[in-house]
């Protein structure tokens, strides 16, 4: 018992899954319980017997399964979730329940397996089933039949497929078990009700008693559609609705099944194709050619038995039809002709679709047959004309029909017309397009006023089956002349008439006419009606015709009466009368006369023939105020246009009445009823007018309003015909220049070009240029519509005319016709319009190519033709080949009748002679521009074959067959090549060249189409066997053309046909699906100016589409492609529903969501790929506040659905902002589920989206939710690892703008979560991103502790991959930068490894840790609450700049100087704070931005207005030191782009003087900036090869201009440090020598810019910076092995000109500096060491150098040795002292005659002699107030030279006061110097001196800049300085800043001049503090001097000091 009761206490599942049979038994009973109480289909409770349901049903103990059966039948009703269980559960039902003996077991099994049938999962269980029938235990086999009969007979075919089933069915009835094959009988049965055709055929072979059996079963069925009694779940809504639909009333019922029709399986799809071809006698042509009539008889029959096959295999049967084809044409034995027939029906019926490309060759000899009276003959034509007709179109076959129509035989007119009634039937309105339907009525209305009563029956009918199929608003337009009667009778042939299609499109038309017309009956109402309406019109006798002309009216007129659609309805009869007039009679001028006199006053008719001009204006006028007051009924236009033309009529001679008659025409025009007639009377007198000056104009205006009211084309050609029927060229010109702007306005539609291209060509031969230029802009316009295709008429044209011509098609060429601008309201207006002008997209483009007169060359295609290029000799063939071309070449445009051409050119297709198949491929390029669309009848006889050529094996021949092919499509369109399996028949062939161009070919065309036949399923096989092709290009063609097959059918379509191929292909196949899923482009949209393009005005209507329908019309463009059926009343009630908001407001809404989620009532969003339940969940949640339309779209399973919301969503951003917020948690989790869609678009446009939504919730000021963070964050940031980098950037960018409403240091962990993902790139993005919040934010982002957060970071150091190493590292530099070596701790302990690349990294980043970090980090966090506290001032503004800050941190992130300068706006300035009382300088902070803004515009720096709000305040120079910055840093970017533009913004601030000191301070900065961008042009892109030249010479002359620019300013050119100068001059250098700009076409002048510069930087940089930096580059370049000689001689010629310059500069040179670097150099390359160097160069220079100094400073230069510290190292004092007595003995003072030794003794005299003098000129430099500190330094230096100096004499006259400071001041440099003097001199790192020769004061504060870079060395030693001159009380922030005193007094190391790149570390990072020390050194001096002397310069604030002056400002500011 005790294991008992352990059972017990499990849970449900846990029983369920017991080893124990009762255990199982109580958990089943258990959960069936729990099952029946679940209420909500999506409870969670589901999930957790997902897995257990397999289990349940296959459970090995009878009594325990049956129970197990009952709970898995309950779960699978209820279970939102049960679909996932399908495959499993049903195999386990097949496999264990139905060989279970217990009846009960089946019963449920059968249950359950129908259940899932009704949760959708139809195919899952289908497969299953019919798997288990291939089991052996006859058992399951019955019972898996029965399941499939039950399922059959409950849901219906639609859901149940038959076509698996049929083919299965025979091999059940061989079952040798009787209860299979009984079980089988009652299936056929119950398929018979469904499918009767298909079972048939499929059953033919069976066991005869078993055929015969089921033969009388099926004879007892009810021969009703049998309907479903069960429907799936999403049906069931819609059987309830039918329910009471039906009880409401029995029309429902019908509607019901219209729509829900059961799709039958066509029988031909289940059948094998039969290969008749081989089987054919082989003495058939023979036999069929045979004198006897039984030798053909026989050759027949034995064609009739082989096409009795009811499926035949696909092939040539070109020979075979062209046999039949003769019989039935000339054989004159009739029995043979109807076996022929025969013959044909079973070819057509067995082929179908493949048999359409023989279609054109056998109507027209078919119908020519008709002639034969006997009624078998007859019958069996019938039959196979009918059934030929179904393997083509109409469209096709039109033109042969057509043809015959016009035959004088009653019979084949007879014949004809009803093969054309019963083509109708199987027509519907979009078969028989307008422009089709058109040339059939006209024809048939001849019809049926033929003698032969039997003819005119015949039309009458095919008119009436017309009717029936397009209603009658398309067809009355044809019948407008049709007498009543006539019409009648149609109208009652129509009513008989039974379509094939049902009555849906007719009935369909008919509903729509109704609702535009309320007030009348339908266009074609009643003619009776018509009638009585008539006769009440006012019109006299000749009314009574008018019934006929009226009742439709051609498309034309119907047209111009539009216009009464805008007047009342009241007037709307009578408008129906006078709009349908085509023919107004002629009245005569008598009733004219009494017409106009009812409404014009009596006085203006007398006085219109007046002689007197005046009276005839007055006349006039008062005419015009009568034509505007009329109404438009009461108004008889053709009476007063007769008066107008009265005596004198047109031949007025005063110009003013003229214009005042003219006027009164375009009036009359435009408000009246105009009619042709009225026309007609005015039009000849305004073409003689028209080149009238002063009339021209308004002839003009008369003749558009009259276009407008007649139609544009019939005026036109009445208006041109008169213009050339005269000879007055200023009319013809005038007339051409009218047309041509009638034409933009009114559009292009239905102009009859041939009509006027003879006068058009007349114009152009005219001798007046006006009239050749007029007739040549006309082309031009005429070339917008009809496009290249024009020129082709006028080739004739002389070569000059010609090359007008072209030039005006040239200047057209790229633009789109304008949108017609009149025209279109009028036509618009009635619904009927509309219907004409918008039925068919294509018609206006066909219109205008078959508007060129085209030419019948089937005469000249003659039977000698074509047997001569079939000829045996390749030579006879090639000049039929010749003569073809010849016939086309000279036809230019011809008609589609070619008569046996295709025959003869598809022979020569496969030519063994391949340059005939060239030339053929030629003539066939030829063929399709001359018969243009229409050569689309031959796609499958001829084009066909051309595809077969793509698998030639030459290369020429492909080449020349894709360019036909190419050429054709052109014509044709896409369609027709796709139709049928033509094309996978090709793809089948296993021939790689053919292959890979039809591969790549339709990858080309695929993607241009918007949707394509389902015939191209049929490809999809052979594509996969492409895939898997052993040639490699036919495999990669077939993986690039796989994304575009999967665009037209599908992804689900596609895997689905993976399901035969082997296990091993699949899953490669499945692989490459899922890959092209990625890359799947959309469908091409609906082209929104398809219709001005080609066609112009073609359909004014559709410029102006219903705002509803396009939508919807689009909607059912994509559900068809799906091969879904979308009712267009419901897509019109949801284009109703469209109009109100899509995101409805639910109060509370949001926060009850969030209360379930967390209360766990709904599942918590958070998943590794969304499953079906989280889908569902979300939708239920939407239902409530989505709109339900906009729901469809977003859970639309075709992605370009989900494009099409997200456009939705952004339109209604902005519109909706309350409800987008409070939807936005569902609106996020959407958007998730978008990021695992594999379809870029859609993930682009869901960023672009996001990226919208996160700046309107920023400036909403609202704040994410946790809810709303955690179930988005993690999901987007999954994206930023994606492989493209567009999408990591908008992921980062949406990152950034979501710190702006959600806090940095909450975000911070979901991103690192991020980088512990295995994409490397997500990991590296994620540390970036990293690097940027704490660039941004401070450290306090980092959670949960910044030690844990960074030592997580630090982990990334020792990733594998680069990026991600880079990545980390930077990151944690950014750390480093605000908190310097405390970032080591934080880290922990790393490997040595990851430590040296952190330390080498930090180093190289050239960066200090910032001064103020505390405050900075301080102040990030705070700024949403700033920006709520101040939500007023800043609604935009603080977004927008902190976002834009944290973007420079992004971008920066390769730039780390720069963006620790934009930190530095956080730092406080102490003493711009405590200056600040609030009075003395209030208007600074304006001052700053109105300074910043002037001075820096062209960069997008954010306003600070949110440092406004916090409690520090900035000041000018830091703000904009961080700007230049800013700007410097990104000119040694690698992108050249961003270089220039910051050189430009540079630029502009160096050219004006006032703005240029703002460069103060930043000069080395700039230059070191300047040359690494040189070092990067002469390294990378010069030695880029796509890179353009013009780009980097562009470049070098923005550095060069700038530098120039710089070196002119004398004052930012001294602030040069050496270091930099040296690094400047070897770049400039380095450019002067690069050949590579020699080469280029600017190079030259490069080089000259680069001399000119280099003579400004010797001249205007500080003298002595620039000589010691020539010096060290000079001897760097002669140590370089790799250096050129004339490299260093370039350098020596600088140090030249330096020489020469010497006397003007040397006051300013700091000597002992250069003489230091000379020794320097001597000491590196001795006297020896130079003389043998090749050149004696080096050494001359030295010498000069040395000369130049000594003549100039004479004994002096003596003194200046101070700073070497040992002189003997070099012979540097050996060679002066030489030069000294050379020159003393030169000048001839012989008054010391020592020996050598005397130079020494000369120095030593004169200097002891002048000791008194030199002491005392120190002492006035210390009592002086600018020169103190100097004083001291040189004074301490001359104590430590000469230690035996007595200064006491100088100091006791002094007070005692001033000893002690001097005495102080030598204390405080010499302990100074000794802290300095522990830095071991071997790293060469000691400080560099300073000027000593300060020639002004002021330009010591200017020069402190270049002190910077000149005295610091890396930052280890700076760290120790600065602990030492803490212990020594020494203030740190002014360490950079030593004042000269100190320079001067140090203990000297040897410094090799730091090289700018070793600077870059020191230069860069102090350049923030730069400005602030500045300030700092000023203010001292001022306290320093202002006490007198009291205070000591080095004495400065320490930490206290600090302190107090905080509390000073607190204080203050209180």
């Amino acid at each position: 018992m005790g294991d008992d009761s352990e059972w017990l206490k499990l849970p449900v599942d846990q029983k369920c899954e017991h080893k124990l049979w009762k255990a199982r038994l109580s958990g089943y009973e258990e959960a069936l319980k729990i099952f029946q109480k679940i209420k909500d289909e999506k409870s969670p409770e589901w999930s957790k017997y997902l897995g257990l349901i397999k289990k349940f049903v296959t459970d090995s103990n009878a009594v325990v399964q049956l129970k197990g059966l009952e709970a898995a039948l309950v779960y699978v009703e209820n279970a939102h979730v049960a679909g996932k269980t399908t495959g499993e559960v049903v195999s386990g039902v097949v496999s264990k329940v139905f060989n279970q003996p217990k009846a009960k077991a089946k019963e449920l099994g059968i249950e359950i397996c129908l259940m899932y049938v009704e949760i959708e999962k139809g195919e899952s269980v289908q497969e299953e089933l019919l798997k288990g029938l291939d089991n052996k235990n006859p058992k399951i086999i019955v019972a898996c039949i029965e399941t499939l009969r039950k399922a059959l007979s409950e849901f219906g075919s639609k859901i149940i497929s038959l076509k698996p089933i049929i083919k299965v069915l025979p091999k059940l009835f061989e079952s040798r078990d009787k209860a299979v094959r009984d079980e089988a009988k009652l299936f056929a049965i119950e398929i018979y009700r469904w499918n009767r055709d298909a079972v048939k055929h499929t059953l033919q072979n069976i066991n005869s008693v078993q055929l015969k059996e089921l033969e009388e079963e099926w004879v007892k069925l009810p021969t009703g559609a049998p309907k479903p009694s069960r429907f799936l779940r999403s049906q069931q809504e819609l059987e309830a609705k039918l329910e009471q639909q039906q009880s409401a009333g029995g029309d429902a019922e019908g509607g019901g099944d219209d729509g829900d029709e059961v799709p039958q399986v066509d029988a031909y799809e289940l059948l094998e194709a039969a290969e008749i071809l081989s089987k054919l006698p082989k003495d058939f042509y023979d036999k069929i050619e045979a004198k006897k009539w039984q030798e053909r008889k026989e050759a027949l029959e034995a064609v009739e038995v082989l096409v009795k096959n009811p499926k035949l295999e696909a092939g040539d049967y070109a020979d075979l039809v062209k046999a039949l084809k003769k019989v039935v044409g000339k054989d004159t034995n009739v029995m043979l002709v109807a076996l022929a027939a025969k013959c044909l029906t079973g070819l057509a019926v067995g082929l179908r679709k493949k048999f359409g490309q023989y279609a054109g060759h056998v109507v027209p000899t078919i119908l020519e047959k008709f002639k034969e009276k006997k009624p078998q003959v007859v019958q069996a034509l019938q039959e196979a004309i009918d059934a030929i007709f179904l393997t083509t179109t109409l469209q096709n076959i039109s033109e042969d029909v057509l043809a015959v129509m016009d035959n004088k035989n009653p019979t084949i007119k007879q014949q004809t017309s009803l093969f054309i009634a019963r083509s109708f039937r199987h027509c519907t309105s979009s078969t028989l397009p307008k422009s089709l339907l058109k040339p059939f009525c006209a024809a048939l209305l001849k019809h049926i006023n033929d003698s032969a009563p039997e003819v005119r029956d015949a039309a009458f009918e095919a008119l009436g089956t017309a009717l029936k199929v397009v209603g009658e608003k398309t067809v009355n337009p044809f019948l407008a002349d049709v007498d009543k009667l006539k019409l009648d009778r149609i109208k009652e042939c129509s009513e008989k008439v039974e379509l094939v299609h049902g009555k849906k499109s007719g009935l369909a038309t008919e509903k729509k006419e109704s609702k535009p017309l309320p007030g009348r009956a339908a266009a074609s109402g009643a003619a009776g009606d018509k009638d009585t309406k008539d006769v009440s019109g006012p019109k006299p006798g000749p009314v009574k015709k008018a019934p006929t002309t009226k009742a439709g009216g051609p498309p034309k007129k119907g047209k111009t009466t539009a216009p009464g659609g805008s007047a009342s309805a009241g007037t709307k009869n009578k408008k129906g009368l006078e709009t349908k007039e085509v023919v107004e009679p002629e009245l005569s001028i008598e009733v004219c006369e009494e017409k106009a006199s009812a409404v014009l006053p009596p006085t203006c008719i007398q006085l219109l023939d007046s002689s007197n001009w005046k009276e005839r204006l007055a006349c006039m006028e008062e005419f015009q105020k009568a034509v505007e007051l009329m109404e438009r009924t009461e108004m008889p236009c053709q009476a007063l246009v007769k008066m107008l033309a009265k005596k004198p009529g047109w031949k007025e001679t005063n110009f003013q009445v003229m214009q005042m008659k003219l006027h009164i025409v375009a009036l009359i025009a435009q408000k009246g009823n105009f009619s042709k007639t009225s026309a007609q009377i005015v039009l000849d007198g305004l073409v003689d007018k028209i080149g009238d000056v002063k009339c021209g104009n308004n002839a003009k205006e008369a003749m558009t309003a009259i276009a407008e009211a007649c139609m544009l084309p019939w005026t036109a050609e009445q208006v041109m015909s008169m213009a050339f029927s005269q000879k007055n060229p200023k009319n013809q010109s005038e007339t051409l220049n009218w047309l041509s702007n009638a034409i933009k306005e009114f559009g292009f539609s239905e102009l009859n070009v041939k009509a006027f291209i003879s006068n058009v060509k007349t114009a152009l031969a005219a001798t007046n240029p006006a009239v050749r230029t007029s007739a040549i802009t006309l082309l031009g316009v005429m070339y917008l519509y009809v496009g290249p295709s024009l020129r082709m008429i006028f080739e004739d044209e002389k070569p000059a005319l010609l090359s007008q011509i072209d030039a005006e098609f040239q200047k057209m060429q790229g633009q789109s016709p304008p949108a017609p601008t009149r025209g279109i309201s009028k036509h618009s207006a009635s619904g009927m319009d509309e219907g004409e002008d918008g039925d068919e997209p294509g018609e206006g483009v066909n219109d205008v190519v078959d508007l060129l007169p085209r030419i019948e060359i089937s005469d000249k295609i003659t039977s000698e033709l074509v047997s001569k290029i079939g000829d045996k000799n390749w030579k006879i063939r090639k000049e039929g080949l010749d003569e073809v071309a010849g016939i086309i070449n000279e036809a230019k445009f011809i008609q589609p009748n070619i008569g046996e051409l295709p025959t003869a050119l598809k022979g020569r297709l496969n030519d063994s002679n391949k340059i005939l198949v060239q030339q053929t491929l030629t003539i066939l390029q030829q063929l399709a521009v001359a018969m243009g669309p229409n050569i689309k009848q031959h796609v499958k006889n001829l084009g066909i074959p051309i595809i077969t050529v793509l698998g030639d094996s030459k290369n020429n021949v492909r080449a020349a067959a894709l360019a036909t092919v190419n050429a054709w499509a052109e014509q044709t369109g896409m369609k027709e090549w796709l139709e049928g399996e033509d094309l996978s028949e090709e793809l089948k062939k296993e021939n790689p060249f053919l292959r890979q161009e039809l591969l790549g070919w339709l990858a080309e065309k695929l993607p241009t189409l918007r949707s394509t036949p389902t015939d191209l399923t049929l490809c999809v096989p052979h594509l996969y066997s492409c895939l898997e092709d052993r040639n490699g290009d036919v495999r990669k063609k077939a993986q690039d053309a796989l994304p575009f097959f999967m665009m037209h059918l599908g992804y689900e379509k596609m895997a689905k046909a993976t399901g035969k191929l082997k296990p091993t292909s699949k899953d490669q196949v499945l692989a490459m699906l899922e890959k092209a899923k990625a890359n799947m482009p959309s469908k091409p949209a609906a082209p929104a100016k398809a219709m001005s393009k080609p066609m112009g005005g073609s359909a004014p209507a559709k410029t102006q589409p219903i705002p509803g329908n396009s939508f919807d019309s689009d909607l059912k463009e994509l559900t068809s492609v799906q091969g879904k059926k979308v009712p267009s009343k419901t897509t019109l009630k949801e284009d109703d529903d469209k109009s109100g908001p899509i995101f409805i407001v639910v109060p509370n809404g949001k926060e009850q969501r969030m209360r379930d989620e967390k209360g766990l009532k709904v599942l918590k969003w958070n998943f590794t790929t969304p499953r079906d339940e989280y889908i569902e969940q979300l939708k239920t949640q939407m239902s409530t506040c989505v709109a339900k339309w906009l729901q469809d779209e977003m859970f639309h399973s075709d992605f370009q659905h989900h494009n099409k919301a997200l456009a939705v969503m952004v339109d209604h951003l902005e519109s909706e902002k309350d409800g987008v917020i409070s939807c936005l948690d569902l609106i996020l989790k959407w958007l998730t589920l978008r990021f695992f869609d594999t379809n870029t678009s859609v993930l682009m446009k869901a960023l672009e989206y996001l990226k919208l939504l996160f700046t309107l919730l920023s400036e909403e000021e609202y704040h994410l939710t946790e809810n709303e963070a955690s179930s988005f964050i993690p999901y987007l940031i999954l994206k930023v690892g994606e492989p493209k980098d567009v999408i990591r950037k908008d992921v980062r960018s949406i990152l950034n703008r979501m710190c702006l409403v959600y806090p940095a240091s909450k975000m911070f962990p979901f991103v690192m979560e991020g980088t512990k993902s295995k994409n490397s790139k997500q990991r590296a993005e994620c540390l970036e991103e990293l690097g940027c919040l704490i660039e941004s934010y401070g450290m306090n982002v980092c959670q949960p502790t910044p030690g844990k957060a960074l030592k997580e970071i630090a982990i990334h150091i020792g990733d594998r991959d680069n990026a991600v190493r880079n990545a980390a590292l930077n990151t944690i530099v950014t750390v480093y930068n605000v908190h310097g070596d405390q970032v080591f701790k934080l880290i922990g302990n790393l490997s040595e490894k990851d430590m040296s690349m952190l330390e080498e990294r930090i180093k190289r980043s050239a960066k200090r840790p910032s001064a103020a970090p505390v405050k900075q980090a301080e102040e990030r966090p705070q700024r949403t609450q700033n920006v709520n506290s101040n939500a007023n001032m800043l609604r935009k503004g603080p977004a927008e700049d902190m976002s834009s800050k944290l973007n420079q941190a992004r971008s920066l992130s390769g730039h780390p100087e720069a963006a620790q300068m934009v930190r530095r706006e956080f730092q406080l300035d102490l003493d711009e704070i405590e200056n600040d009382n609030g009075t003395v300088r209030c208007e600074m902070p304006e001052l700053v931005q109105h300074k910043l803004d002037d001075i820096f515009e062209p960069v997008l720096i954010p306003e600070p207005k949110i440092r406004a709000v916090s409690p520090h305040f900035d000041d000018m120079h830091s703000n904009t030191a961080s700007t230049i910055n800013f700007i410097i840093s990104q000119v040694a970017s690698g992108d050249i782009n961003t270089s220039i533009q910051a050189l430009t913004q540079i630029d502009e601030v160096l050219r004006q003087e006032d703005k240029a000191e703002a460069m103060s301070g930043h000069i080395d900065q700039f230059l070191i900036a300047t040359f690494m961008q040189l070092r990067l042009i002469y390294s990378t892109h010069m030695a880029d090869e796509k890179l353009d030249k013009d780009e980097i010479i562009k470049l070098y002359s923005c550095i060069i201009g700038n530098m120039i620019s710089l070196f002119q300013i004398e004052s930012l050119a001294r602030e040069a440090s050496t270091g930099v100068l040296k690094d400047l001059m070897h770049g400039l250098i380095t450019l002067m020598l690069d050949s590579r700009i020699e080469d280029l076409e600017e190079g030259q002048q490069v080089i000259r810019s680069v001399n000119l510069l280099v003579v400004k930087v010797l001249e205007k940089s500080d003298q002595t910076n620039i000589l010691s930096a020539l010096l060290v580059l000079l001897q760097d370049s002669l140590l370089a092995t790799a250096s050129s000689p004339k490299f260093s001689e370039l350098v020596m010629k600088c140090l030249w000109r330096m020489v020469r310059l010497l006397p003007d500069t040397i006051n300013s040179i700091n000597l002992d500096r250069i003489l230091l670097d000379i020794h320097i150099f001597m000491k590196v390359f001795p006297k020896e060491k130079l003389k043998q160097c090749k050149s004696e160069f080096p050494i001359r220079t030295l010498k000069t150098l040395l000369h130049t100094l000594c003549k100039l400073k004479g004994p002096k230069i003596l003194d200046h040795l101070t700073m070497i510290d040992n002189k003997n190292e070099s012979e540097l004092e050996a060679h002066l002292c030489r030069m000294m007595k050379h020159s003393m003995d030169q000048t001839g003072s012989k008054s010391d005659k020592e020996t050598e030794k005397g130079a020494s003794r000369i120095d030593e005299k004169s200097s002891k002699a002048k000791v008194n003098d030199f002491l005392a000129e120190i002492f006035k430099k210390i009592g002086s107030k600018e020169n103190t500190k100097e004083g001291l330094a040189e004074l301490y230096e001359y104590k430590k030279k000469y230690s035996d100096t007595d200064i006491e004499p100088f100091l006791k006259n002094s007070s005692q006061f001033f000893q002690s400071y001097v005495e102080r001041g030598l204390r405080v440099i010499e302990m100074e110097r000794e802290s300095k003097g522990r830095i071991p001199t071997s790293t060469g790192i000691s400080p560099q001196m300073e000027v000593t020769c300060v020639p002004t004061p002021t330009s010591t504060v200017s020069s402190l800049g270049n002190t910077n870079g000149e005295e610091v060395g890396p930052s280890v030693y700076l760290e120790r300085l600065k602990i030492l001159r803490q212990r020594c009380g020494l203030d740190n922030t002014k360490q950079d800043d030593r004042p000269p005193l100190t320079s001067l007094l140090s203990k000297p190391a040897i410094p090799p001049v730091a090289s700018s790149t070793d600077m870059l570390h020191s230069k860069l990072s102090q350049l923030r503090e730069s400005r602030e020390q500045h300030q700092h050194s000023d203010l001292d001096s001022n306290q320093t001097h202002s006490a007198g002397t009291m205070t000591s310069s080095s004495s400065t604030t320490n930490i206290d000091d600090l302190k107090k002056r905080l509390e000073r400002i607190k204080s203050s500011r209180k």
